[in-house]
């Protein structure tokens, strides 16, 4: 199993670097050439959200990305460290932390773009998780790779 970590400060101009190591690593993972547009979009999707979490809420902490290679998927989980950031009131039953616990002057979604980042990432992508806690939340999403496709 590969994996590449990527940390950026929550800065808009990180994100299309964020896009481009992502595609790359999609493309080396073995991720079928005709969903790489939809890879970087995700991610740029994925990070926009995280970078507007951050700033909305005065995080400093850098937003982390992993980019994992497994035998028969790819996947891609990008962090923020808002907490209780990161599931819909509708996605969190069961999850401690989550916005549906957090008192609403805790918590600022950028005017509703976190439910909005994550409509278009749940349209890009079939495999998707989402996780949110005291330390932040995890948005993690999954792709299939073709073994015999996999450059040497």
């Amino acid at each position: 199993m590969a994996t590449v970590e990527l940390r950026f400060s929550a800065q808009p101009e990180h994100v299309r670097t964020a896009r481009l190591v992502a595609a790359a690593v999609a493309r080396r993972a073995g991720v079928d050439e005709a969903v790489l547009d939809e890879v970087r979009l995700a991610v740029g999707e994925a990070c926009s959200r995280a970078v507007g979490l951050h700033r909305s809420n005065d995080v400093t902490t850098p937003i982390r990305v992993v980019l994992t290679e497994e035998e028969k998927s790819f996947s891609i989980e990008v962090g923020d460290e808002v907490p209780g950031a990161g599931v819909a009131a509708a996605d969190a039953v069961g999850v401690p932390g989550a916005r549906a616990a957090t008192p609403a002057e805790d918590f600022d979604d950028a005017d509703g773009e976190d439910e909005m980042g994550l409509a278009v990432i749940r349209g890009l992508v079939d495999d998707v998780e989402v996780s949110a806690g005291a330390d932040g939340g995890t948005l993690r999403m999954t792709w299939p790779v073709s073994p015999a496709d996999v450059l040497s």
